[in-house]
């Protein structure tokens, strides 16, 4: 996150406190913050140096908002929650059934006109809504024993990746969980960057209306999502985001050429559903599909598989997958020893520890290419890459940043993946990437790609111990790490 998104969180913390007193709810208030925010950029957009069509009627606009006080102010806002939400294609969708919680008009006025009016937002890093949403429910798991509950991506993290796959306009990009739109964003900027000059008038048409296309379940979530993607030109109707559908629960029939995502955590799967009053329902049985390599109620490898189906042949994907799916037996060898066969799993990025909202968290990176049916294995070598080992970051003090990636980036070669050389060798047993032949992986017991060889210092020079903060956490981790795994023997013996 950037500083000035930083400042922006602490402003809004400060006024959640405030609401907090009129009996408002931290995530009744961000959802309010970014309804106000979405008019104020959509606002921005319409004058220099951006000078677009307007996407919001007039009569509907932020400056209507800036023209009243009192109760026409608070009756003029619920009108055009009201009045936004029948709205045709995005817009609507970003509205749909949104209700007003601010109840006092003084309380309103100041949360426009001193909080958000005050700011130039379209001019912040891209994803400034997405930022905010995720700080305010980091400062709120902090408060709360809970936590936040959802792993969101590092938006640098997700750069990498998309420098990595590179996208082109010629693709379509889905994201099965797409949580705020990151990944999504992050390819659609990606294209315009590279390709925005030269694009002819049907790519600039497929870039704005059938490039991306995202599920995910959190209404208001989704709503987010939708946002960010709508003011960034993304104009499709139907909308593109599938707002409050389980996207595990059977295949949608579509294909895409890169399937970028970082699904949910949770190691228990149950299908869920979003009920009429906008509450989750989960029935806690396995997900049956015929398309699945093997029948399991652990959410991560389902979604492995759910991603193998939605690629097209020749198809890109990076996933951000716990260590778990990388080792753990049964359902786990079953899927690994299918996506080495039917696919090219040729990369695997080792994540450090302390990049995430949420502790007790270890990932990595797997990207794999989707090939047609043969009887020999696709998979010939994977490579993997140790940004663990030895790294040490944490959300405030040392947060991850591109320039972290940029070795691994370069050791990937996105357009020249033939011409990789690894880092690491007898003479450097410290170099972070090195590859593993096909042969030598099916053999490991249960096909474990869980693979490390650097020596961690840590335990050979206490000279080199981190920071006591830092080791706390990593401590508090590794036990967050080791409760999950008892609780999931646990279940398995009561089962």
């Amino acid at each position: 996150m950037t500083n000035d998104s930083q400042q922006i969180v602490n402003k809004a913390w400060n006024f959640a406190h405030v609401l907090r007193d009129d009996g408002l709810s931290y995530m009744a208030y961000t959802e309010q913050i970014t309804f106000l925010l979405f008019l104020k950029m959509a606002d921005e957009q319409t004058k220099p140096p951006y000078n677009k069509p307007p996407i919001v009627p007039a009569k509907f606009s932020w400056e209507s908002l800036l023209k009243r006080e009192g109760d026409e102010l608070e009756a003029h806002y619920r009108h055009i929650l009201e009045e936004l939400g029948k709205q045709p294609g995005m817009l609507g969708e970003i509205f749909k059934k949104a209700r007003p919680e601010i109840q006092n008009p003084a309380t309103l006025r100041r949360l426009i006109v001193d909080l958000i009016d005050v700011e130039k937002w379209s001019s912040m890093q891209a994803d400034v809504k997405g930022d905010i949403y995720e700080g305010l429910l980091a400062k709120s798991a902090a408060e709360s024993p809970k936590g936040a509950g959802q792993y969101f991506t590092p938006r640098e993290l997700i750069k990498a990746i998309v420098d990595c796959v590179q996208p082109t306009a010629d693709d379509t990009v889905c994201d099965p969980a797409s949580g705020t739109g990151g990944f999504l964003l992050a390819a659609y900027d990606y294209v315009a960057k590279h390709q925005g000059k030269t694009l002819d008038k049907d790519q600039k048409k497929h870039l704005r209306t059938k490039f991306v296309k995202g599920w995910e379940l959190v209404p208001n979530t989704a709503r987010l999502c939708i946002m960010n993607l709508y003011l960034h030109g993304i104009d499709a109707d139907p909308c593109p985001i599938k707002s409050g559908v389980d996207s595990l629960a059977s295949d949608p029939g579509e294909r895409f050429s890169v399937d970028l995502t970082n699904p949910p955590f949770g190691k228990k799967s149950s299908i869920s559903i979003v009920n009429d009053a906008g509450d989750l329902e989960k029935d806690d049985t396995a997900y049956e599909r015929q398309d699945f390599w093997t029948t399991t109620k652990n959410k991560q490898l389902n979604f492995v598989q759910h991603i193998k189906t939605l690629l097209k042949v020749n198809g890109r994907c990076a996933v951000v997958v716990p260590d778990n799916v990388l080792f753990e037996g049964g359902a786990g060898e079953t899927v690994r020893r299918n996506l080495m066969k039917q696919c090219d799993v040729h990369t695997l990025l080792r994540l450090p520890t302390g990049i995430f909202y949420a502790g007790g968290v270890k990932a990595n990176v797997l990207f794999l290419d989707a090939k047609p049916a043969q009887e020999k294995p696709w998979t010939k070598t994977l490579w993997v890459y140790d940004l663990r080992t030895n790294m040490h970051f944490t959300q405030k003090t040392n947060p991850l940043q591109r320039a972290d990636l940029n070795e691994f980036v370069e050791c990937y070669r996105p357009a020249k993946r033939h011409l990789r050389k690894p880092t690491w060798s007898e003479a450097n047993p410290e170099g972070r990437w090195r590859s593993f032949d096909y042969e030598d992986l099916i053999k490991r017991d249960k096909v474990n790609l869980d693979i490390f060889w650097l020596r961690d210092q840590s335990l050979e020079d206490s000279d080199d111990l981190p920071t006591p903060d830092v080791l706390a956490q990593e401590i508090a981790d590794d036990l967050q790490t080791a409760l999950e795994q008892f609780t999931a023997i646990a279940e398995k013996v009561k089962g």
